[in-house]
């Protein structure tokens, strides 16, 4: 939650303080070093999509593995009798993704035609070998050739969503067309298209990842046994952690490159190779997103039903048998329940709203001390001075720190209040209802912002006038909406939903030892 709420905070602030009051109102170019905010934006890329990305693959992936080595002490003995392997099956996978993503890695090849091309070949090959890894595993460690089939259609999903990501924020496909070409008629239309769209990418992602879990749920025969064939599918998505970390690590650092050629004034002669890879890190860091998405969703299923199946062991002193054991809890008849629905659904938006205006008031500082140095020191504009770039540094570190406590409280307190106040099934539901809605909202912002940033980029290059057009006006009004959207808000939200499900669990033998 520090590096990626905290670091999103940081990071948009600055981005949204340069573009308001450097390209907005003075007019000069993005990353232009007369501009106060340029070195603040520069480290922030660091900050919030590099660290902030990789704590959030690096906990999906923890949170996954301990959540299934919980869930397999119920199939070691009768009636599943499994053994121990159901057990060390989530530690060899990891194993298999590790060596994949080496693969995939060292792969890499410079394809003149397309930088694109070369990520996607790097992610086949790592896919390919974490293929033949997950057969390997399934007919030799657990001799049953059901476990390969559910990761493969983990390792499959995370394909689709990258499809799915990549076709809504993609700069020359047709929803971003669409919305640069709105911009002509103002930024309240590129706004009303941009959130359009984000909402429609957000139900097909839930589709998909529900079709996903439906199918591995029914792969392994349903009931109890079923839900070891969603952990299964759970694993096998995030088995390309590693390259998409990668790939996500490569959108910052072209970012930062574009911004010093700029700076030290050699953007002309790297102009072609630099506008290249921003388009191909965009597009990476946007995949990133998705993939972070439905990894959080998939590892909090996972941790959920660890909760229950936890929570039945200690109540009744025995592990669960059958989904029957466990539903009379469920009832949706009782009140109790749906409060718990209620109030988790509510929980994603108060984050989310709590996480905007934390941009929102940082960025206005940013704005206020921006305009003080245009204003204050002299020949700044002209080029003749320098800028105090470290105050603008200062305002977002300060900001940054200061605004995420209450955010973050958010996450720490609500299931503890829920579990203590009215017990953990209604707890139970309430971490359901939390990750549900704040799967969706989330692919809804990272996805908005996403188009919206490439609508903008989309124009830059030439496209509909280019820049210094009213279209390039509403368009850059547009990314700076979306800019807390789609690297603050949204991608916390993946921290916020595993946070309640580890802080519910970790808790879980406190709210039994006192019979809430």
């Amino acid at each position: 939650m520090f590096a990626q709420l905290g670091g999103g905070i940081f990071t948009k602030a600055a981005d949204v303080g340069a573009d308001l009051v450097g390209k907005l109102e003075t007019k000069i170019p993005e990353d232009d070093p007369r501009n106060p905010a340029v070195i603040a934006d520069l480290v922030g890329d660091n900050v919030g999509d590099c660290a902030g990305r990789g704590a959030d693959l690096f906990e999906s992936g923890s949170d996954n593995l301990i959540a299934v080595m919980i869930l397999g002490l119920i199939f070691v003995g009768p009636p599943f009798n499994m053994g121990w392997a159901v057990v060390l099956f989530p530690l060899i996978t990891r194993s298999i993704g590790n060596i994949a993503t080496i693969a995939g890695i060292v792969s890499i090849r410079n394809w003149k035609k397309s930088n694109t091309l070369s990520l996607s070949i790097t992610m086949l090959i790592a896919g390919a070998v974490s293929v033949l890894g997950f057969y390997a595993v399934s007919t030799l460690l657990m001799k049953d050739i059901r476990f390969f089939y559910c990761l493969s259609l983990g390792l499959f999903s995370a394909l689709m969503i990258y499809l799915v990501v990549q076709y809504f924020t993609g700069m020359n496909n047709p929803p971003v067309k669409t919305i640069a070409d709105s911009a002509k008629r103002g930024a309240a239309i590129t706004l009303m298209m941009g959130v359009s769209y984000g909402m429609i990418s957000a139900a097909i992602s839930i589709i998909l990842l529900s079709a996903v879990i439906t199918v591995s749920y029914f792969i392994f025969g349903g009931e109890l046994l079923g839900l070891y064939g969603i952990i299964a599918a759970a694993l096998g998505l995030t088995e390309m952690k590693g390259v998409i970390m990668s790939s996500d690590t490569f959108g910052p650092i072209v970012d930062n490159a574009g911004g010093i050629a700029k700076m030290s004034e050699v953007e002309k002669d790297a102009e072609k190779s630099l506008d290249e890879l921003d388009a191909v890190g965009n597009v990476t860091k946007a995949v990133t997103k998705g993939f972070s998405m439905a990894a959080a969703v998939m590892t909090s299923f996972a941790l959920l039903f660890a909760f229950v199946s936890e929570a039945f062991r200690l109540q009744t002193g025995v592990l669960p048998m059958s989904i029957g054991q466990v539903a009379p809890y469920f009832d949706l008849a009782n009140p109790l329940i749906i409060v718990g629905v209620l109030i988790g659904a509510a929980i994603p938006f108060v984050f989310s709203a709590m996480a905007i205006l934390a941009v929102g008031k940082t960025s206005g500082q940013m704005v206020d001390e921006v305009r003080r140095q245009f204003e204050e020191i002299p020949g700044l504009l002209e080029g003749k001075a320098k800028p105090d770039y470290a105050k603008c540094v200062d305002v977002s570190t300060r900001n940054a720190l200061k605004e995420m406590v209450l955010p973050t409280l958010l996450g720490l307190v609500t299931p503890i209040i829920m579990g203590f106040a009215l017990g953990i099934w209604v707890l139970a539901a309430f971490l359901l209802s939390a990750t549900v809605v704040g799967a969706l909202l989330a692919t809804f912002m990272f996805n908005t912002g996403g188009a919206l940033d490439n609508s903008k980029k989309y124009i830059e290059s030439r496209k509909l006038g280019g820049k210094e057009t009213l279209a390039h006006s509403a368009a850059i009004t547009g990314d700076v909406f979306g800019d807390p959207l789609k690297d603050t808000a949204g991608p916390s939200l993946h921290i916020l939903i595993k946070l309640l499900n580890i802080v519910s669990i970790t808790l879980l033998p406190l709210f039994i030892a006192l019979k809430l």
